[in-house]
């Protein structure tokens, strides 16, 4: 009892001490404006005499006193660029007609020579790797295949070794090696024959390196499918090869001028079943041939006429990847259903490409009807008299006969012929993708008569030898992955499963899908664009052996000769995006500057924002990204409300005029966190004989002038006044050059670093007898426009061979300009890698060091240099787990600390950018490991002229910014004072983007303020201090759920029980008859399509291998709770789909900033000071914390898609941008009438020929 009683008397106690503590702190004085401003002041002040300290920068002043100061001339730069970029294109294009001329001459001379039995060919896939002895090959090999009972001689084998040149991949640089697609059969006839004598080319490929060592991957690909690649190596794709050749751009492009197609796909009754998956694939091999200069539309019929996506009615779309994606998407939607009615159909068809053919619109070129069916009832002559042969037919029509059994192929076939195009027959889907690709070949036809033109055709951007369907088939692996992790999960554990840490974990991966703004992996993907030609057979005749139809049910083979025109296949060759951007010279353009190409579409073939991957994976749309996309204009429109003033711009850049512009913009750093607004300068000239235009961008004010090493510095002269001393004297610890930038390369060389293989060239450059190399040109094989005919070789070929293997091969390539800025950038900051303590007095170094502990002092130069310090030496910090600062940051003028830092000068040119780790959901900081970078700006000249000449800059840790910060606002002149140590008030630093740097709660550095008091910065906004701006990504990647086809939810009429019914009898019968020709036309019908395969997410685990038993239990459960799976257990199945995402980012507003901030305290109106931490991006906020937090909402940083209520397709079609069709059209020859090869299909085999009719029958005109 006494104990009872004792305890309520110490609770009253507590009670009353609370009670009065509560009082006194509400009664305590408010903080003054003047602490405010003074605890700003002296923060301030101490850590810019302590950058001035430890980043020397008086020093580095000083050290570019010699410097020059240039005018940057923007056009005559530009034109500078675009000429070493032609001059490079030029050698590409050399090289290619070169492969072009052998490649004809040699299949004229040897492809009618027979093939040995004992031949044997290097293939790429059966290559082995050099140490690796369990390497298997990239699709598991079936249990029976063609080679157990066919005997063929095995692949040759070769000694591969990793070439830096070319990704490191291990190759042979002796000879070629050949791919061939899974769907092709390499012994095959013709395809045999192509591989043997296109052997020849490999003398040209190493030719071709040799004068031009800059050369990526050189090939040839046949329209048999095969390519020859050069150099040789081991074709790895993973997961499985669907790699074509004849479906790559270069392939696609070179092989037919552009074209604008209409599909007509027959959705009536009788489309059923396999028919229907057929027709299909059908249109999905089409849509994969073509390319963003063509044009398309997939109409399908029945009674009516009905565009497969609704909004792109009455027209014709782009062939972009989104576009052909919704398309694809939209196929499986389709229903079959009533009768075809064939004459509206083409009616409509006629009239839509009649349309563009009188406007000059779409490909503007060639013009093609696929019509896809299953059997026609005529041959609708009286439609092609009046839409297309009235006017010299053109338009061409292809026919695609689906079913195995077909009544009227007579008709189907003469609709083709007397159209000039193409009939196939198709009944498996094994066979489709073969078949298909005819039409390029008949659409390359009047390339191959006229004979004298190769056109040079230059691709849009794409990654190396990745297929963009895989992206779809790597996201749904991946969302398997994490089902199967679910599903494991929750058999193991079903109480942790559903427990809440277990969901938030859940959803925290979920958010993660969102996170495509930091794109790591890109380095995965090598981006380039190549330029190719078509190469032609030579032959005018040639003996065909050709399956004529006598009747309706009987074939025969007839062999004759018969006139051709066949395009033997494309060459050509690959261009890193890398090899132009080094030749862009960025250290010319200068810090926050940059220079892009736009092709002749609009899209961004080479942009520093172009971001084509996410999570590691290509976006579906990466490689038509448009210019307006990018280059951002400063003004408040809606998304994709482009002005006319950006608009017009984007056209004369398209239209490759010579010009320039000055424009307000928006740009965004660090993974859109941060934003600036500034006035670009643009530049721009096209480059002849190429789609592309050349454009550069630099900064109004600090662009307009650059650093320049005085004449009398040159790096060789140097070298000879110092007894040929190496500039490499001057960098001898703690430095590193821009990784990505052109400074010397030797191309016969491998170097572990570019830090090596500057040193190398320094060393180089101090010899005697060293000479700058001239740039390369292209021999004068390219000057000739014309192709020597087949006359085994001119004179004149023979002695430009002769004379090409002789010249000496260039073995590296310097930018003198670059080296030059370069050495003089390291000979005057060599004092740097001096300790801190030679340039202070040992007690001042060991104050600031015990003050702020382990620091970092950078020095990054505009010629790419970076120096870095440590204090204390790194070996004897406790740093030795982190890498090193210039490891970290070797970009100098790109890195996002240098780009503010220069911005700031013109803001404060005493001030130093201040940043902290940036602290999201989706990337939480450990606010333990933190680090601070402050960065400031050196700038050379005088009042008229000045330039960025390099950057300075430590970093310490947070920890310790956060003890001076709580230092400094705890403490007053006063006696009786408060601070920000009291509990009632809220003290922030936060940067000039709304970060959170320091605050008193750690747990808020590097978060959002406006996460953290969003009714402070509402108000900050409010009174114009920051400015809220609006950033559309429209890279952006959605995820988009699977619609799934529920087929309970079909309604059963007695009518449609009664069509099953009679389906259902009608087809057994036909089965029963003919089981043994439909299991074997069945068995050889499917392949790997992923597109075909939506298995559910049970299915994906029944019977996998990979399960770990011995979680599971041995009691069998019964199959009721088998299958109880709950809703947690499941994941929503999505699908990567382009959009847009709109954010909102901040920024300081410093006009007038000093009036806006003096402002005092206005109770909890405006419960806070605010004040500009001197020399410094920061500001300190001082918040009343007793005044209620207002519930308010600001617009945030996160992402959030745009809504348009629409498809982003469907929305760029509606509102289409300027384009520039393609010089080149060839799609006429007067005497393609004399080829009569107009078509194939698979022989049949005229069994139970009565019992398809009456199939045909029921479908076609009673269903």
């Amino acid at each position: 009892m006494y104990q009872r009683a004792g305890t309520l008397v110490f609770l009253l106690l507590l009670a009353l001490e609370s009670r009065y503590c509560s009082s006194s702190t509400q009664n305590e004085p408010k903080i003054s404006l003047t602490s405010v401003q003074a605890w700003a002041v002296k923060l301030g002040t101490e850590v810019y005499h302590f950058g001035e300290f430890i980043t020397r920068k008086k020093e580095v002043q000083d050290s570019y006193k010699s410097a020059q100061i240039e005018s940057r001339d923007g056009e005559k730069l530009v034109q500078s660029m675009a000429d070493d970029i032609r001059a490079m294109m030029e050698l590409k294009v050399s090289a290619v007609k070169r492969i072009v001329e052998a490649a004809e001459n040699m299949a004229f001379d040897k492809q009618n020579e027979p093939v040995p039995d004992d031949f044997q060919f290097y293939n790429s896939k059966e290559m082995d790797e050099p140490y690796d002895f369990t390497f298997t090959t990239t699709t598991a090999e079936p249990e029976f295949v063609m080679e157990h009972w066919i005997n063929r001689p095995p692949s040759k084998s070769a000694h591969l070794v990793q070439n830096a040149h070319f990704s490191n991949i291990p190759v042979n640089v002796n000879f070629s090696s050949v791919h061939v697609p899974s769907n092709v059969y390499a012994w095959a006839n013709e395809t045999i024959k192509g591989i043997r004598w296109s052997e020849g080319l490999d003398a040209h490929f190493k030719d071709n390196y040799q004068s031009d060592p800059t050369l990526s991957w050189q090939y040839f690909g046949s329209s048999t499918g095969f390519m020859r690649h050069y150099p040789a190596m081991k074709w790895r794709a993973e997961p499985v090869d669907i790699y074509d050749c004849r479906t790559r751009a270069w392939y696609m492009e070179a092989a037919a001028s552009p074209k604008d197609v209409v599909i007509l796909v027959d959705r009536s009754g009788s489309m059923t079943g396999q028919r229907r998956d057929i027709a299909k694939h059908v249109v999905t091999n089409i849509l994969d041939t073509l390319g963003n200069n063509d044009f398309v539309n997939v109409l399908t019929f029945a009674n009516t006429v009905e565009e497969i996506v609704p909004c792109f009615a009455e027209s014709l779309v782009q062939a972009t990847l989104s576009n052909l994606r919704e398309l694809k998407l939209a196929l499986d939607s389709f229903e079959t259903n009533e009768i075809a009615n064939f004459s509206a159909a083409l009616t409509k068809a006629f009239e839509l490409l009649e349309i563009y053919r009188n406007n000059s619109g779409g490909a503007n070129c060639n013009q093609a009807i696929m019509l896809v069916t299953d059997g026609v009832p005529y041959n609708y002559k009286e439609i092609f008299e009046k839409f297309n042969w009235k006017y010299d037919t053109p338009v061409r029509v292809f026919t695609y006969l689906i079913g195995r059994e077909v009544a009227d192929v007579r008709e189907v076939k003469w609709m083709a012929c007397a159209n000039r195009g193409y009939y196939v027959h198709l009944s498996t889907l094994a066979e489709v993708r073969e078949q298909v690709l005819e039409h390029v070949n008949v659409l390359a036809r009047p390339l191959v008569l006229q004979r004298e033109k190769h056109p040079v055709v230059w691709t849009p951007v794409y990654a190396n030898i990745t297929d963009p369907k895989v992206a779809d088939y790597l996201w749904e692996q991946r969302e398997r992955a994490e089902q199967k992790e679910r599903f494991m999960s929750q058999r193991r554990d079903k109480a942790l499963f559903n427990s809440e840490k277990e969901q938030d974990r859940r959803w925290k991966i979920t958010q993660m899908k969102q996170g495509q703004y930091s794109e790591i992996g890109n380095s995965v993907y090598q981006l380039m664009t190549s330029v190719s030609m078509p190469v032609y057979d030579l032959r005018h005749n040639e003996n065909i052996t050709e399956n004529v139809l006598i009747n309706e049910a009987y074939w025969v083979s007839v062999t004759k000769e018969m006139r051709i025109a066949r395009l033997l296949g494309v060459a050509g060759t690959d261009v890193p995006l890398s090899e132009i951007q080094a030749l862009m010279t960025p250290y010319k353009i200068g810090v926050n500057g940059y220079a892009f190409m736009v092709t002749n579409n609009g899209y961004i073939l080479i942009h520093p924002d172009l971001r084509p991957v996410f999570q590691g994976i290509l976006k579906p749309s990466y490689n038509s990204v448009d210019m307006v996309e990018v280059e951002l204009f400063d003004d408040d429109r809606k998304p994709r409300e482009f002005s006319k003033e950006l608009t017009a711009l984007r056209q004369d850049i398209i239209d490759q005029k010579t010009g320039n512009k000055i424009m307000n913009v928006k740009y965004h750093m660090e993974d859109m966190r941060r934003v600036s607004r500034a006035k670009r300068h643009y530049f721009w000239t096209g480059i002849s004989d190429s789609p592309f235009t050349l454009v550069v961008a630099i900064p109004e004010n600090y662009g307009r002038h650059r650093i320049t090493p005085p004449p009398t510095d040159d790096i060789h002269r140097l070298s000879l006044t110092s007894k040929n001393v190496s500039a490499k004297q001057y960098l001898s610890d703690k430095w590193s050059i821009h990784p990505d930038w052109l400074y010397c390369r030797h191309y016969e060389r491998t170097f572990k670093s570019p830090e090596e293989e500057l040193s190398y060239f320094l060393e180089r450059v101090a010899k005697p007898g060293w000479r700058w190399p001239a740039k390369p040109r292209p021999p004068e094989h390219h000057k000739n426009k014309g192709h020597e005919r087949h006359n085994n070789g001119t004179p004149e070929t023979r002695e430009r061979t002769k004379v090409l293997n002789n010249t000496p091969r260039n073995e590296y390539y310097c930018d003198h300009g670059l080296m030059q800025a370069l050495v003089y950038d390291a000979r005057n900051t060599a004092w740097f890698n001096k300790s801190i303590s030679e340039s202070a007095s040992e007690e001042k170094a060991a104050e600031f060091i015990q003050r702020f502990g382990y620091i970092v002092a950078f020095l990054a130069t505009h010629s790419g240099l970076t120096r870095w310090q440590t204090h204390p030496p790194k070996e004897n910090s406790s740093e030795n787990d982190k890498p090193e600062f210039g490891k970290q940051y070797p970009r100098a003028i790109d890195e996002v600390w240098y780009r503010r830092a220069v911005e700031q000068h013109y803001i404060d040119p005493l001030s130093y950018v201040y940043s902290v780790d940036l602290n999201t959901d989706k990337f939480p900081l450990n606010v333990n490991t933190a680090t601070i970078t402050a960065a400031h700006a050196v700038f050379h000249g005088d009042s008229h002229k000045k330039a960025p000449a390099a950057v300075v800059g430590f970093q310490f840790k947070h920890e310790r910014l956060q003890e001076w910060f709580e230092n400094i606002t705890s403490s007053c002149e006063h006696k009786v004072c408060t601070t920000c140590d009291s509990v009632n008030w809220e003290c922030y630093l936060v940067d000039s983007n709304a970060w959170v740097v320091v605050s008193k709660n750690i747990n808020h550095t590097g978060q959002f303020f406006g996460r953290v008091r969003p009714d402070v910065l509402k108000k900050l906004v409010d009174e114009d201090v920051f400015r809220a701006v609006h950033v559309v990504d429209y890279q952006a990647v959605c995820f988009r759920e699977k619609k799934t086809t529920n087929f309970g939810a079909m309604l059963k009429t007695p009518l449609e029980n009664l069509r099953l019914i009679v389906t259902w009898f009608l087809t057994t019968t036909a089965w029963l008859l003919n089981s043994v020709a439909t299991v074997t036309g069945q068995a050889s019908s499917y392949s790997f399509d992923d597109e075909y395969v939506t298995p559910t997410a049970y299915q994906n685990y029944e019977g996998d291998d990979d399960l770990d038993e011995g979680d599971m239990s041995n009691k069998p459960a019964s199959k009721a709770v088998e299958r109880d799976f709950e809703k947690l257990v499941l994941i929503n199945r999505t699908r990567p789909t382009p959009c847009d995402r709109e954010m909102y980012v901040y920024q300081l507003e410093y006009n007038n900033l000093d009036e806006k901030l003096n402002k005092p305290l206005n109770d909890c109106k405006r419960p806070f000071y605010v004040q500009l931490v001197n020399y410094t991006n920061m500001l300190l906020v001082v918040v009343d914390g007793l005044c209620p937090v207002e519930e308010v909402t600001v617009p945030g940083v996160e992402p959030t898609e745009v809504n348009y209520n629409e498809s982003l397709p469907c929305l760029k079609h509606a509102k289409p941008l300027y384009r520039k069709q393609p010089a080149s059209c060839i799609r006429n020859h007067t005497e393609e009438s004399n080829i009569d090869m107009c078509g194939r299909g698979t022989l049949p085999t005229g069994n139970l020929f009565w019992i398809s009719s009456v199939i045909f029958f029921v479908f076609k005109y009673w269903v």
